[in-house]
């Protein structure tokens, strides 16, 4: 009966963990390619303290399922978009991507029959602005749809990579 006891207590303490501590998390579509394709799978942790500028986050309640994305802006950031250079410009300053393994100069205001919002943009508090990795096909905080994230809405903040198992190591 002891270990019945113990094995019970081991599943609801991994219950409890993967509940509010930590959750795995499967990403669909590749509006994060080259970083995350369909079918990875993410340990995302819950309430994170801190979120910041090129961290990868998991979004719920903007579209009908949950979405990742990368933070590109925090509140009270202005964030713009530089049609020559196709870069954005975060409080004027262009946001170095290769940090992310991305391209610098590969971002433009999509052309689409969704509304787009008008730039510049400066984040209200308690929100955040993200990007796609893959901007041509990313429905992110350009659109009037997704917009300004609320913190509130914000999963978790991806932090390991679990599967496939050549990608395995820490989150980029």
């Amino acid at each position: 009966m002891e270990w019945i006891e113990e094995l019970v207590i081991a599943v609801v303490l991994i219950a409890v963990v993967f509940t509010f501590l930590f959750r795995i998390i499967t990403v669909t579509g590749t509006s994060m390619i080259p970083n995350y394709n369909d079918g990875d799978r993410v340990l995302v942790v819950s309430n994170p303290f801190q979120i910041g500028q090129g961290d990868v986050v998991v979004i719920i309640n903007v579209l009908e399922e949950p979405i990742i994305k990368r933070v590109i802006a925090t509140e009270g950031q202005t964030v713009d978009f530089d049609p020559e250079s196709k870069a954005v410009l975060v409080n004027g300053q262009p946001v170095d991507e290769t940090e992310f393994g991305l391209s610098n100069g590969m971002t433009d205001l999509p052309y689409t029959s969704f509304e787009i919002l008008e730039f510049p943009q400066t984040v209200p508090e308690g929100c955040v602005f993200v990007l796609g990795d893959n901007r041509a096909v990313s429905e992110d905080s350009r659109y009037k749809i997704v917009g300004m994230i609320d913190e509130r809405n914000i999963l978790g903040k991806a932090v390991f990579n679990i599967f496939p198992f050549s990608k395995i190591g820490p989150a980029n």
